[in-house]
């Protein structure tokens, strides 16, 4: 039988105190094996300390785009602020990125100082390092932090391109868009990472089973298709060879209980991503047991990137 090697990445540890919480819970469940830190989140130095005291696999979630920079340079008459003194947002970041308004070692500061705080904050550099709102895959932005992982020997990364996204007609279109956005932003980068030894799981999921979308028949069909996937570009005469190979799946995940204002964010408060039910809905399905008797049932081994 196929082995396959899941990696369940809870990311935006740090973003608040009830973020933290359902994300340890989770872990403590069996229900995620590795978390990203938002080292700019109000919450960042207890999430550090609860993995720690738990030992959670933890890795860095870049942030450029919402709330503060950690590089006190930045923090003041930088190309990376809008007029608030805030990051520009998730769609901002990218329109005043089209329009040539970002400065690149401006973006690579940043980047070196959360990869800085990260260390300050755990103790030990982050084995993987992937991009709050995928801003890592962006034109420009993807030369920058694939050098600053070469620099940090910081090995994998997260590559956004889902198997089977295509097909997924519960997405409104608006979403859709943006996410095929950020599959051709992926396929561009695959090039430029190679190029600088970085490397990735086989499989990326997370877009098709978000929030109210997942479920542990959503979780379990996005898994079989995308083995299904990988197994069939292997020609013919490679299958007896498949069989004793290892597959590795990154699935993304936001579990959580809601997020309460004023506490949380990056330095602007909570935003409607982490105040929606939609998060507790995601830690609900993921420690449900079937889920996890499912994973046995096709030697599935939950593991973090320290373990590839």
């Amino acid at each position: 039988m196929l082995q396959v090697k899941l990696i369940v990445t809870g990311d935006d540890f740090g973003y608040c105190p009830r973020r933290n919480q359902g994300i340890v819970d989770c872990f403590l469940a069996g229900a995620i094996s590795n978390v990203s830190l938002l080292v700019n989140g109000s919450a960042a130095a207890d999430a550090a300390k609860l993995a720690r005291r738990y030992s959670i696999p933890i890795g860095l979630h870049a942030n450029l785009s919402e709330g503060s920079p950690v590089c006190e340079v930045l923090k003041t008459n930088s190309s990376l602020l809008n007029q608030d003194g805030f990051f520009h947002g998730k769609m901002g970041f990218r329109t005043a990125l089209s329009r040539g308004l970002l400065n690149m070692s401006e973006v690579k500061q940043e980047l070196k100082a959360q990869v800085e705080l990260f260390h300050e904050l755990t103790g030990h550099l982050p084995p993987h390092m992937d991009g709050h709102q995928h801003v890592h895959v962006l034109p420009e932005v993807r030369h920058v932090f694939a050098e600053v992982l070469e620099e940090y020997g910081i090995k994998y990364t997260r590559v956004p391109v889902e198997p089977g996204l295509h097909n997924c007609d519960w997405i409104p279109p608006s979403l859709m868009d943006f996410y095929l956005g950020v599959e051709e932003d992926s396929f561009n980068t695959v090039d430029v990472f190679t190029k600088h030894g970085i490397r990735w799981p086989d499989i990326y999921i997370g877009l098709s089973t978000m929030g109210k979308n997942m479920s542990v028949s959503s979780i379990w069909s996005a898994i079989n298709s995308a083995i299904v996937e990988v197994t069939s570009r292997a020609p013919s005469s490679a299958h007896p060879a498949l069989q004793s190979r290892t597959v590795t799946i990154e699935l993304m995940v936001h579990p959580g209980y809601p997020s309460v204002p004023p506490v949380g964010g990056c330095g602007e408060g909570p935003d409607d991503f982490s105040q929606s039910w939609e998060r507790l809905h995601e830690l609900q399905t993921l420690i449900k047991p079937e889920l996890q008797s499912h994973y046995k049932s096709r030697n599935i081994q939950l593991c973090s990137f320290k373990d590839l």
